[in-house]
């Protein structure tokens, strides 16, 4: 599996600036609350130590793994769309993906 760099976002923690890589997975068919299906792709973020030019340069760019659903403590989301405040326990993750010979030959 991959996931593809889609954007970058700049943020700021403590005084340091630093970037995000924005990741998406692979699309996929789910089933909304009504039953009806629609396609969409999950999305993740990852810290990066590049610079805003190096995470310009690496949209489009594809690396083995995947975006999983991790469950998490319940936090308020405002939906974008729609500015409703609604409460979730999951977040997406970043997983790398390693294949059984990694798995087998990893050294620690």
């Amino acid at each position: 599996m991959a996931v593809t760099v889609v954007d970058y976002k700049k943020r700021e923690k403590e005084g340091q600036v630093f970037f995000l890589l924005v990741l998406q997975g692979q699309p996929e068919i789910v089933k909304s609350q009504t039953g009806k299906s629609y396609i969409t792709a999950r999305r993740a973020s990852i810290s990066t130590t590049f610079n805003e030019l190096a995470c310009k340069d690496l949209i489009g760019a594809k690396f083995t793994g995947s975006i999983k659903r991790v469950q998490c403590e319940d936090y308020e989301y405002a939906v974008p769309e729609s500015g409703e405040i609604i409460k979730l326990n999951f977040r997406y993750e970043y997983c790398e993906d390693s294949s059984v010979e990694e798995a087998v030959f990893e050294t620690v």
